[in-house]
């Protein structure tokens, strides 16, 4: 068992460059009060802790309201920007109720219980003028409910189902609130519900649309005009995602042919209604168009018109009143920031900006499902040219599984590169933004099907001189995690070692202690649950092919995760035990993750220090 190594010292320039990138201030897109759009709420680091802020734009005033010591990392704000709301779980384990705090007052200070509502899982939440607030909570014991409140009137219990479900927005008028379902057992294509929250009608359905087995449906956002009902809606009935507009009170529906390459990975409403931001994702970059529906009116095309930078990814983009886009955007090479249209910075943290880092290089392998999209980066030379191979490297899984790795700015990546290794980040069948068949692929066998891309792309990269086979890096957290173990059973001879971060390691002791969304999450992706379908979660759980591992692993692991809880994790350290694998284990007091720089650095070290004692030397 490893020990928590002590705190560093604060930083400084005289840190080294990786550690430097995870300690860099960062400051999220403020979310803008609708009434007062010069007030926002802002989520960045303080003291080295991402907690929540206020913001007025129009002095300059950055004000901390949250201190806590795992952080605080979901908040929104009031219309009139009187006040910000923001969740207090328990050390990160994600169970908690929203709080209300005046805007610019100090932590701790003027703060209020949001809702009267128990403790429970975040389900979604809208907040509307004159007080009303749309609320949605998970438990495991009664699934999903939504509540109304309204001041001085007790919480109103609008929607509970077993399934779930969760707040998809509130009208502008108030009226009316979309509610995404599962209530057909299948939380990964969700079905919309449109009900009235207003006067004697309160929870009446006004329109109910599903696409069907595989084909899922998320909401965007009400149209911005008061007693407007169209609903921006996503949708897959093409086999990737695009957008339609739906007139919940005609049923009118109207999808969108955007003419472009990739997938809709969000959307938003110009103020007037007359035109649509969209962010597409496209081989591994996420950007920003502008959309005038005024050809719907006459019959022509669609003409997008692109918005900020072509190279790199916007992480996060909003539509202002004066129509001015602020979004955040990075590359692999250059750290990220908050901008407007013109590309000027729109809120700066306070403190020295990360070191830039190396390009990604793209990688296109033939798989057993078709052409497998990777993202390669290199130690470069003083020239900047991509150092030759063979170099040792590190295959590095994202989490989701429905998620992408993106030309994106990454401190933990860009570590791995400072100390000499090459980095592979590979967008395996079971990703986003390579259509649905893609995505949904990984149902055909869990876990496996992932690993044959992880595989192909190593295997390429070995082949063609960049890899060094003998000193090849397994890692990956969460999803990542989880298929880091498993292909360390099923794969034993193409890994020197694992590093595996909060994964799921007993498929069926993950999912008797995971929070309801997951089970449901689960219960999806293999049809059933392990009293239901015991073959399939034996089949797809790393504990069953533990005998086979023969590499060094190092787990890592929250003791307050509600994702891949501790205890599925301790049966898989114990099976390693019992076999005399070398294994060590970091734990650490958070949840599914740490908002903390120095937990994040100290975790960051113990994977540099266990590659650095077990990795072969060359």
């Amino acid at each position: 068992m490893s020990e928590t190594p002590a705190s560093p010292p604060q930083p400084g320039s005289w840190l080294p460059a990786w550690e430097r990138r995870f300690r860099a201030p960062r400051v999220g897109l403020p979310d803008w009060a609708d009434d007062a759009p010069d007030r926002c709420a802002v989520v960045a680091t303080s003291g080295g802790v991402v907690e929540v802020h206020s913001w007025d734009r129009s002095s300059g005033t950055l004000t901390q309201l949250t201190s806590r010591k795992e952080g605080t990392v979901h908040a929104a704000i009031e219309p009139d920007g009187s006040a910000v709301w923001w969740f207090d779980d328990a050390a990160g384990d994600e169970f908690g109720v929203w709080r209300r705090q005046r805007f610019g007052s100090a932590p701790g200070e003027d703060v209020e219980d949001a809702t009267g509502l128990p403790a429970a899982y975040s389900a979604g939440l809208a907040i509307g003028r004159g007080g009303l607030r749309v609320v949605g909570s998970g438990d495991d014991d009664y699934g999903t409910r939504i509540h109304v409140i309204r001041p001085g009137e007790p919480a109103r219990l609008l929607y509970e189902h077993a399934e779930d479900a969760g707040v998809g927005d509130l009208s502008e008028d108030g009226t009316l609130v979309a509610i995404v379902h599962s209530e057909h057992g299948d939380s990964r294509h969700p079905a919309v519900r449109v009900v009235r929250v207003d006067g004697d009608t309160f929870g009446e359905t006004v329109a109910e649309l599903w696409d069907g087995e595989g084909k899922g449906l998320d909401v965007e956002a009400f149209a911005p005009v008061a007693g407007d009902t169209r609903l921006l809606l996503g949708h897959e009935r093409r086999g990737r995602a695009e957008l339609l507009v739906w007139d919940v009170a005609t049923g009118t529906q109207t999808p969108l042919d955007l003419g472009l390459a990739g997938d809709v990975s969000g959307a938003d409403w110009f103020p007037d209604g007359s035109a649509l931001l969209v962010a597409m994702d496209h081989e591994a970059r996420t950007r920003l168009y502008r959309v005038d529906l005024a050809p719907l009116d006459t019959g022509g095309p669609l003409e997008p018109l692109p918005i900020g930078r072509p190279d790199g990814s916007v992480g996060s983009a909003t539509v202002r009143p004066d129509e001015d886009v602020w979004s955040t955007w990075s590359s692999a090479a250059e750290p990220p920031g908050v901008r407007d249209l013109a590309g000027f910075p729109v809120i700066t943290a306070p403190g020295d900006p990360a070191p830039p880092s190396v390009p990604v290089e793209d990688v296109w392998v033939e798989g057993n499902g078709g052409r497998i999209h990777a993202l390669l980066r290199r130690p470069a030379a003083d020239d900047g040219t991509p150092l030759p191979g063979p170099l040792p490297l590190v295959v590095e899984v994202h989490g989701g599984p429905t998620h992408h790795d993106a030309d994106a700015f990454r401190a933990y990546a860009s570590a791995w590169v400072d100390h000499g290794y090459a980095i592979v980040q590979v967008n395996y069948r079971g990703s986003t933004g390579y259509g649905s068949a893609w995505r949904d692929a990984l149902d055909a066998e869990v876990g496996h099907v992932e690993l044959e891309d992880v595989v192909a792309v190593r295997d390429h990269l070995v082949a063609t001189g960049v890899a060094d086979g003998a000193r090849v890096v397994l890692a990956g957290a969460s999803w990542g995690g989880y298929l880091t173990l498993l292909g360390l059973g099923l794969y034993p001879d193409r890994w020197a070692l694992g590093l595996a971060g909060v994964p799921v390691a007993d498929y069926v002791a993950a999912y008797e202690d995971e929070m309801e969304g997951l089970k449901a999450f689960d219960r999806s992706l293999f049809g059933g649950s392990p009293d239901e379908v015991p073959e399939k979660y034996r089949h797809s759980s790393p504990l069953t092919y533990v005998d086979a591992v023969r590499a060094p692993v190092l787990v890592l692991a929250g003791e307050n995760d509600p994702r891949c809880p501790i205890r599925q994790i301790e049966n898989y350290v114990a099976a390693l035990q019992e076999r005399g694998v070398t294994h060590e284990v970091y734990r650490y007091d958070a949840g599914h993750g740490s908002l903390v720089d120095d937990e994040r650095v100290r975790q960051t070290r113990v994977e540099l220090d266990f590659a650095a004692r077990y990795l072969p030397p060359t």
